[in-house]
């Protein structure tokens, strides 16, 4: 069984709705809806019923599905322009809450040592007025070995941070529990976290395993199985 996700947002990459559903569909809101009355995409829904109503009669895809007129109604019934004009009148003004945040009176941001969220990145420490140009790569070893459809989300995964992954280990050692791990996605302000979730999705397929899934790799020379990161470092 091959399980599968029907969304209406704008990611479609497998693992993202959940670890384990490895297909994953776009659809219309509607569409979703239906899929779901369904609970399968193994179906055809002009020729097939999407499920039966309490009479036992089966109801189809066409049933269910509303006119251009009744879609019509509906949104000049409930989309309306005070909705906007209420909302984009006052969205520079902020909200109680956020007004209420404490904040210093400075032009730079001031940067939390101990938040796992935001962290200064290294790469602008120390940079001079000209940097060094690129240097080239010597005696390097292969890493990774991939085919084709690999996408951004098997190079830097949004999803969920998995307990025993070195992105977890480093959370843990700063006193983060398991249930606030969160996902990379959230935590792409800080680079230590970001640099541990590189091909740390758990769908990638490397070449140098030999059919095993998943966010590991052959270290060279030692020929050791490790996280991607841990071999890297």
């Amino acid at each position: 069984i091959i399980a599968a996700a029907v969304l209406s947002g704008n990611r479609n990459f497998e693992g993202r709705v959940h670890p384990l559903t490895r297909a994953n569909y776009l659809a219309s809101p509607p569409l979703v809806v239906a899929y779901a009355l369904a609970g399968t995409v193994d179906i055809d829904f002009e020729k097939e019923p999407i499920g039966t109503g309490k009479s036992g009669k089966s109801i189809y895809f066409k049933d269910i599905w509303p006119s251009n007129d009744e879609i019509a109604q509906v949104v000049q019934s409930s989309v309306l322009p005070d909705m906007f004009k209420s909302t984009y009148e006052a969205i520079t003004k902020g909200n109680l809450m956020w007004n209420q945040l404490s904040v210093p009176a400075s032009t730079l941001y001031s940067w939390d040592p101990n938040s796992t969220y935001i962290h200064e990145p290294p790469y602008f420490k120390n940079m001079t007025v000209e940097p060094p140009g690129p240097h080239g790569v010597k005696d390097a070893y292969c890493l990774l070995n991939f085919g084709d459809s690999i996408t951004t989300d098997h190079i830097s995964p949004a999803g969920s941070i998995q307990k025993d992954s070195p992105a977890a280990k480093f959370l843990l050692e700063r006193g983060v529990d398991k249930k606030d791990f969160n996902s990379y996605g959230s935590r792409r302000g800080n680079d230590e976290v970001m640099a541990r979730g590189t091909f740390a999705n758990i769908r990638i397929v490397n070449k140098l395993l030999k059919g095993e899934v998943g966010p590991k790799t052959i270290h060279v020379p030692t020929g050791e199985k490790l996280y991607v990161y841990d071999a890297a470092m």
